[in-house]
């Protein structure tokens, strides 16, 4: 059995592994995600035209922040145990760029995320 501090430790720094991969859609940054996202990281499933591995996911971070430049983050509730996160949250903004072929719109807009992520570590 693992130690306590051990445990905790591992859990705080998971948790603040997925906060930094959230964190590059709200802070505009899609180069966050090379200091959480191992190489062999897959988004299940893809989003249309997007390649494989962190590299794949920065021009979706660019083309959402585009599309909704006063983006919002809202993370309701992280489920945690070790190697484990879900998250529910939302991003909000207003729908100021093209996006999978949307034209702009002007108008708020807001989506629901459920989430899982797989980590190992700070990855």
């Amino acid at each position: 059995m693992r130690p306590f501090t051990e445990i905790s430790e591992r859990l705080r720094t998971e948790r603040l592994a997925v906060e930094t991969f959230y964190r590059a859609f709200a802070d505009k940054n899609p180069d966050l995600v090379d200091d959480v996202l191992d190489p062999s990281w897959e988004d299940i499933p893809l989003a249309p035209g997007q390649g494989a591995g962190p590299d794949g996911i920065k021009p979706i971070i660019r083309n959402v922040v585009h599309a909704f430049p006063d983006i919002q983050i809202i993370v309701h509730d992280m489920i945690q145990e070790p190697g484990r996160i879900g998250v529910r949250a939302e991003i909000n903004g207003t729908h100021r760029g093209e996006i999978l072929g949307i034209a702009p719109t002007g108008k708020k807009v807001s989506f629901r995320l459920h989430e899982f992520h797989a980590l190992d570590g700070a990855r």
